[in-house]
């Protein structure tokens, strides 16, 4: 494993970092650096032989924390922030079709599954609502609560 960034790189964290369990002083699920942030890599290790890990340095917010590869860019590297993550409970801005058959009401519940780019540079998310995975703009979706989802399949 080679690693992408040296040792002094200047990094954008992608996704936010929560802890989990490792950072000290701190709950479970305690966020410890928002998506967007700057830092840089102070040193670079691995975990279980098979993840390269970034001791990354956050000067503006005092904090150090282990980054994983893919939730690292270049600081200077084009990037495009958005509202929602990966996991993250959103709802329905409006009904949701599908070859002209709504299939998703306003209002209704989902979950992020993943977070890509559009063609014209704004975000887009894969979107788990029970029983449907459809792909919707992020001027469709309106935060979410924590409410469960009902069991479905995908179609």
């Amino acid at each position: 494993m080679k690693p992408r960034f040296e040792y002094g790189s200047e990094v954008r964290l992608i996704r936010n970092v929560r802890n989990d369990g490792t950072y000290p002083g701190l709950d479970p699920g305690t966020m410890l650096v928002q998506r967007g942030a700057v830092g840089y890599v102070r040193d670079v290790g691995t975990f279980l032989q098979d993840q390269l890990i970034y001791s990354v340095d956050f000067f503006d917010l005092g904090m150090r924390v282990g980054c994983r590869e893919a939730e690292l860019i270049p600081a200077d590297a084009e990037w495009t922030p958005s509202r929602f993550e990966f996991r993250d409970k959103v709802r329905a801005r409006q009904p949701l079709a599908l070859s002209g058959e709504v299939r998703v009401q306003a209002g209704q519940s989902g979950e992020i599954q993943t977070v890509m780019e559009g063609d014209d540079g704004t975000p887009l998310y894969e979107v788990r609502f029970p029983g449907l995975t459809l792909l919707v703009p992020e001027l469709g979706l309106l935060p979410g609560d924590d409410a469960e989802l009902e069991d479905g399949n995908d179609e």
